[in-house]
């Protein structure tokens, strides 16, 4: 089983997206997965087409309660594919869990008794440094970073490689598994510079797939589908079909 932190420290990279599409893609491969929403604005919950305001226990719950696991919170989605919601609850939660010793592993704890149930976890964070962030990172294996091709996006890997480093005192196993280049457009040059910049540095952790920008991917999340089951022939859900191969491939099922 692998637990995947999907995560870099700047918004609209599209962590929520690849979260999510990438999950349901492996689930049709046939693996089990676990997606869990730590990111207090609810976008992962709010695209699988569930209602935060609805949710009456969710990771906020579970981080209160780890010792309790996630039973409790745990959705069996229609799309092949368990969900560990968010909810407006997880706003003020940096402040509740603060004061907590241990509160960097309360996520980790909590996913402990169901870690052999699954295949693969996919931790959508936030896009800032904080106790959910640091929570998804102590909880991984692997960081999984998907990389807008622009280059503020490729100028904050430093940042993340240095959270990694601090992260590792609390879980020394902890690596940089893939990047994913998202939000890609092909014809222009910028494009192009950042994807060569990032094959250079981190040479074969960057995937072969890329992720197109398209107008269908950004309207995928308002229908409470995944781009594979909104618009299965666009060249994006053909692309995340191909990232769940290779990530098949470097993972196994």
């Amino acid at each position: 089983m692998t637990v995947l932190a999907l995560t870099l420290q700047k918004g609209g990279v599209g962590k929520t997206s690849t979260t999510l599409t990438l999950g349901v893609e492996l689930a049709k491969l046939g693996a089990k997965v676990l997606l869990v929403d730590l990111d207090p604005q609810s976008n992962l919950t709010q695209a699988m087409g569930y209602d935060p305001v609805k949710i009456t226990s969710s990771v906020y719950e579970v981080m209160l309660t780890p010792e309790h696991g996630i039973d409790h919170a745990r959705i069996t989605t229609r799309h092949g594919v368990d969900l560990i919601p968010a909810t407006l609850t997880l706003a003020g939660a940096e402040v509740v869990f603060s004061g907590r010793i241990g509160r960097e592993l309360l996520l980790r704890t909590a996913l402990a008794e169901r870690r052999q149930d699954y295949d693969y976890v996919l931790i959508d964070t936030p896009p800032s440094l904080g106790v959910f962030t640091v929570n998804a990172l102590a909880a991984a294996d692997e960081v999984l970073v998907p990389l807008q091709a622009h280059v503020l996006a490729l100028k904050a890997m430093p940042q993340l490689e240095e959270t990694m480093r601090l992260v590792r005192q609390l879980n020394p196993p902890l690596r940089l598994g893939g990047v994913v280049l998202t939000m890609v457009s092909p014809r222009t040059m910028l494009t192009q510079a950042i994807e060569d910049e990032a094959r250079q540095q981190y040479g074969d952790l960057v995937f072969k797939s890329t992720i197109p920008l398209t107008i269908k991917m950004a309207e995928a999340p308002a229908s409470g589908e995944p781009i594979g089951a909104y618009a299965p022939d666009s060249s994006a859900a053909r692309a995340y079909r191909a990232l769940a191969r290779e990530v098949t491939a470097r993972y196994g099922k």
